[in-house]
């Protein structure tokens, strides 16, 4: 497999995007809002100290000006210049007084000095002069003059950048971490994640030898619990598939060999009329089974496929019990069973007459097959709580509770009489009393 498209390199990269998203965030807005504040303070302190400076250099006399504007300069840790007008329209002003010792063109040329004169207010801003940024206050003092603070931002930008460039190192540190740790955390989930496929592979090739195991808490560890709930489910229907194969060849073959037997009796010319009849009379019981069976197994291959189909009709449970007791009534008296009908009157129900009768026949065929010669078996009609019930009881020995357990084909109902629930009672599925 490609490694770019497994768990554990997706996961490192997705941390990694995470981790390379929050350094842009951070150098798109956190960094120039430090940047900012750091201006502003800057310009804060200047704008704080302008009119005192303005106030010391206005009332300053003039052999003496040079000695003030140093101070001013040393106290406000800034330059300071001091212009005089020299029109006012159109506007001119004249450097009178640097704490810079050489006056540069652009100081005379200043465009905040200008609009602190022509708007006579004070007015900041930042300036770049020679590739240096500056923080500048111009205040206009009383009578015209204007003064102008002007302080280098170098320092303080270069912190900005050295916290950038700490910022890049680290978060390619962060980059390269985010990249091992999501790898090797995603690796041992993928190892995990390639148990339950290893798993998933034994299970479909018919394997459900080894249970699904995983020792953690999370998803993964639930998601381990359903394939074992799985793996047991399958293993109980391919034991089921084997047995139900096992019993349906032996079902099977018994009337094939007793037809084939048969046969070649009959093919012996000596037989008297008499014992062919018997014959016939067997082999025709034997047809029947195989019919009875191939129904069975089609039933059976349609409820897998998901297309048996239970019809809704209404059902006179007195006749449907009438007519099972008329069909096993034979067989009743020649193995010895007192068959009789227990009805509570007239009982009507919704379902599938057919159905019914199928579940009907099973339930007596078993009552007479499996109980000792001489044990009554009942065919019971009644209404309890709202619903029609058609069960078949008999007075036999009852089944173990391991095999009443795995009874699938009707609810049992357990009589005082028959204290370890042996009796297969049934209620009809989807049925219901009529009003």
């Amino acid at each position: 497999m490609n490694p770019l498209r497994s768990v554990g390199a997706r996961l490192g990269l997705a941390l990694a995007v995470v981790v390379a998203a929050a350094l842009i965030l951070v150098d798109l807005i956190v960094v120039p809002s430090l940047e900012r504040n750091l201006i502003d303070a800057k310009l804060s302190q200047l704008s704080e100290a302008a009119p005192k400076i303005g106030s010391q250099l206005l009332n300053s006399a003039g052999y003496n000006i040079d000695e003030t504007i140093q101070s001013a300069a040393g106290s406000a840790d800034a330059r300071v210049v001091y212009f005089e007008v020299l029109t006012f329209n159109p506007p001119r002003l004249r450097v009178y007084a640097d704490s810079n010792p050489v006056t540069s063109a652009d100081i005379e040329n200043d465009a905040l000095a200008q609009r602190a004169f022509v708007e006579a207010r004070a007015v900041r801003g930042t300036t770049t002069l020679h590739g240096i940024r500056y923080a500048e206050v111009a205040y206009p003092v009383f009578g015209g003059p204007v003064v102008l603070l002007q302080s280098s931002l170098h320092d303080s930008l270069r912190s900005i950048n050295l916290v950038r460039r700490r910022l890049v190192v680290a978060g390619l540190i962060a980059l390269a971490a985010s990249l091992l740790v999501g790898y090797l955390a995603a690796s041992i989930f993928a190892r995990r994640i390639r148990r339950l496929e290893r798993a998933a592979d034994r299970i479909a090739s018919g394997d459900f030898s080894e249970p699904v195991v995983d020792s953690g808490r999370d998803e993964l560890a639930e998601l381990a619990a359903a394939f074992e709930r799985m793996r047991q489910r399958l293993a109980q229907l391919e034991h089921a598939r084997r047995e139900f194969i096992a019993n349906a060849s032996h079902e099977l073959r018994t009337p094939l060999f007793s037809l084939g037997g048969f046969l070649e009796l009959m093919a012996d010319e000596e037989l008297d009329p008499k014992t062919q009849s018997e014959f016939m009379t067997t082999m025709r019981e034997q047809v029947d089974r195989l019919a009875k069976l191939a129904t069975e197994l089609l039933d059976l291959s349609r409820l897998d496929a998901g297309r048996l189909t239970v019809l809704r009709e209404r059902i006179d449970l007195v006749d449907l019990a009438d007519t099972l007791a008329e069909e096993f009534r034979a067989v009743a008296r020649s193995t010895n069973h007192p068959l009789s009908i227990e009805s509570s009157g007239e009982v009507q129900a919704f379902g599938d007459e057919e159905r019914a009768l199928q579940i009907g026949r099973i339930l007596l065929d078993n009552a007479l097959v499996h109980t000792p010669g001489g044990t009554p078996v009942r065919i019971e009609v009644d209404q309890r709580d709202g619903e029609a019930l058609l069960a078949i009881e008999d007075d036999g020995p009852a089944f173990r509770a391991s095999t009443r357990d795995r009874s699938s084909t009707a609810s049992t109902a357990s009589r005082a009489r028959r204290p370890r629930g042996a009796v297969s009672g049934s209620q009809l599925p989807g049925s219901s009393a009529s009003s």
